[in-house]
């Protein structure tokens, strides 16, 4: 019984660990809402410091295992949040009073199709508006916990976005996709056919994304913008997987290898031959991005810094700089979010792709979450979490026993005292 609640809220936070790799502790806030009726079967049954035991048990569960899965410290906020409901669930479990004779029978499915007027005063007395308040308490606080959607910056920077990606249209519609529905919210986008128009635009951050093939002035004119002191993140794949239904050989497609391979040479790096499939790349910082037959870098020039374990190059050109991702899969909404229709929420984000894509043009969204660092991790964190809330189930039961138990007595019984015998 002490082991149960951590057990029953662990699995209860599973389905949003699994949707979408964040172990977050409040994930587990909902769960944890299964400890009023647990807090009140524990206090009728072994009073309420077993009660408290439980509780303390669920929560080293719940938080080993988010330690264990992503391997860092959860973030404080999210833990508070946590301790706060479970906090508010204890107090009101222990306020509802369970009738003990119910509880001490030994046929448990007897005791749940018990008359009802045997469960009435487990929401009778004094205590009953306050536990019912805390309970309230404690859901309201689930749904305050949640992190906010990304708001509108109120004054955005101007951004030019030239790609060959299907990023302002859809099946032949003018539709935005995720990424740029995210990137709208601190950024004033301005779609560009060619470098040329870059003269005549008021941006000076620019986001190049698998563009199409440019001619000689056009690659010497996007290089002379960003030698002026223009900022760009240039997405360069050498092989382009995003799923696109146009046939081969139409115009609207995106070119499947980079075509400015050679200009990022100049700038002072090299592509290295792409590896096959999936594949969730950590940046070294904690930070995520989903890949797909991504590339890397090497031969960094005196100008130029390999970063992201071997994903990203940062060049200086002139005065202005480069941040140079080998694959342009990434921004596509099924590596990076669990629900296209809420793209605004990083609570569906699986992947720090939004965060990473504003940070290179100069921008700032939500940051510092934890991620699953694998099957494998995830696997052991339950495995040791489980542990973990046993032992404390154990260690609980050296201290509380099961109230109305007779002492254990090892002395041999006293004969009776016989009584004297009164006539008449």
């Amino acid at each position: 019984m002490l082991a149960l609640p951590g057990l029953l809220v662990l699995l209860g936070g599973w389905p949003a660990l699994l949707r979408t790799g964040q172990v977050d502790p409040r994930g587990w806030m909902v769960p944890a809402l299964l400890s009023i009726p647990m807090a009140a079967v524990l206090k009728a049954r072994l009073g309420d410091g077993a009660a408290w035991w439980a509780g303390l048990g669920t929560i080293g569960t719940v938080l080993s295992c988010a330690f264990l899965a992503a391997w860092r410290v959860p973030a404080l906020l999210p833990v508070l949040w946590l301790l706060a409901v479970m906090l508010a669930a204890m107090f009101a479990g222990l306020m509802f009073r369970i009738p003990t004779k119910a509880l001490e029978r030994d046929e448990w499915l007897a005791t749940a199709r018990s008359k009802w007027r045997d469960w009435v005063p487990a929401f009778a007395g004094t205590g009953r508006i306050a536990a019912m308040g805390l309970a309230l308490l404690a859901l309201a606080a689930c749904w305050l916990a949640q992190e906010p959607a990304v708001q509108h910056a109120p004054h955005p920077a101007k951004l030019s976005v030239i790609t060959g990606l299907p990023l302002f249209w859809r099946d032949g519609a003018q539709v935005d996709a995720p990424i740029v529905t995210v990137l709208r919210q601190r950024f004033d986008l301005s779609p560009l056919d060619s470098p040329l128009a870059l003269e005549n635009s008021p941006a000076k951050t620019l986001l190049l994304a698998q563009p199409r093939a440019f001619s000689m002035d056009e690659l010497v004119a996007l290089n002379g913008w960003i030698s002026r002191g223009g900022k760009a993140l240039v997405l360069a794949d050498p092989e382009l997987r995003w799923p696109m239904d146009l046939p081969l050989g139409d115009r609207r497609r995106p070119p499947a290898v980079t075509l400015l391979a050679a200009m990022i040479e100049y700038w002072g790096v090299r592509l290295t031959p792409p590896s096959a499939g999936e594949k969730r790349h950590f940046l070294g910082d904690g930070r995520v991005l989903t890949v797909y037959s991504a590339s890397g870098f090497e031969d960094a020039g005196p100008k130029c810094r390999i970063v992201g374990r071997g994903l990203v190059a940062r060049c200086m050109v002139g005065k202005g700089s480069a941040t140079i991702v080998a694959d342009a899969d990434l921004i596509d909404d099924r590596l990076w979010l669990a629900d296209a229709a809420v793209s605004l929420e990083p609570g569906q984000w699986t992947a720090d792709t939004p965060q990473f894509v504003a940070e290179a043009l100069g921008a700032t969204l939500p940051a510092g979450r934890r991620w699953v660092r694998s099957g494998d991790a995830l696997v052991n964190a339950v495995r040791w979490a489980v542990l973990v809330g046993i032992f404390w189930a154990a260690l609980g039961t050296v201290f509380f026993r099961r109230r109305g138990a007779a002492p254990l007595d090892l002395s041999s019984p006293r004969p009776a005292r016989p009584t004297p015998f009164k006539e008449g």
